[in-house]
């Protein structure tokens, strides 16, 4: 029957690399966005503040910006046009806080301006919550059939193998979504006088910890694809 989902030599050697990079990755943002936290930028802005003035330089008008609780939640919503900040973020007036909150109105500007890889992101969405979820249960439900001798065993992981690479492909195009929202939202911070030259690079350092966390979940979600290949392939049947 097909080689075993679980923890074996193939899937450590693939895997493990992935991991690493992505635990490394979720505590260097948590600490340098803590570090950043608690150093005031000398403008006195808020982020709420900076992320309007960057939409309204911008010719941006047409964007909401609200708070929302958690920490690290901030995001764009395209499909209501609303920038949501974290409390930290929205009220604080620390580096980080205008750091995060330039990078999201930088996502608000990029849809504004229609973005290619933002409009590439947003078009394959669906396809990517259907694979999202249905992707292991295929894959799972063929091995299950073909440890019973069933032929449709491969054509459903096959299935399943296809919608978790739409899932990889959602990750791959979010990293120049991320990247160019960080170098929009670093130019205006610079260029506007919202930071100083050495605000300037502990908030480049808060989003490159940020964009790290998207390619550790790039380079895990390939990880998995790549196990996935290996493992069902012709040389990883067994009897």
């Amino acid at each position: 029957m097909y080689g075993y989902l679980g923890i074996d030599p193939i899937s450590i050697i693939i895997l493990f690399p992935a991991m690493i990079l992505s635990l490394y990755a979720q505590t260097k943002v948590n600490s340098t966005f803590q570090r950043y936290l608690k150093v005031p930028n000398s403008q006195g802005y808020t982020g709420a503040e900076v992320a309007k003035r960057i939409l309204d330089i911008a010719g941006v008008r047409d964007v909401r910006v609200e708070p929302i609780s958690g920490s690290l939640t901030d995001h764009y919503d395209p499909r209501s046009k609303v920038l949501r900040l974290s409390e930290s973020v929205f009220q604080g007036r620390s580096v980080a806080a205008l750091g995060v909150a330039a990078h999201e109105a930088g996502h608000a500007i990029q849809h504004h301006e229609g973005y290619i890889f933002l409009n590439i992101r947003s078009a394959i969405v669906p396809i990517v919550n259907i694979g999202s979820r249905l992707a292991m249960p295929l894959i799972l439900l063929g091995v299950f059939l073909g440890a019973m001798a069933s032929s449709f065993g491969a054509i459903f992981i096959q299935l399943g193998i296809y919608l978790f690479a739409g899932v990889v492909l959602f990750q791959l195009v979010t990293l120049p979504v991320e990247f160019n929202a960080s170098s929009r939202a670093i130019t205006f911070l610079d260029s506007y006088g919202f930071l100083t030259n050495r605000e300037v690079k502990p908030a480049k350092k808060v989003l490159s910890a940020a964009a790290l966390t998207y390619v550790a979940s790039a380079a895990v979600a390939l990880a998995n694809l790549l196990r996935f290949i290996v493992l069902f392939s012709g040389g990883r049947r067994r009897d």
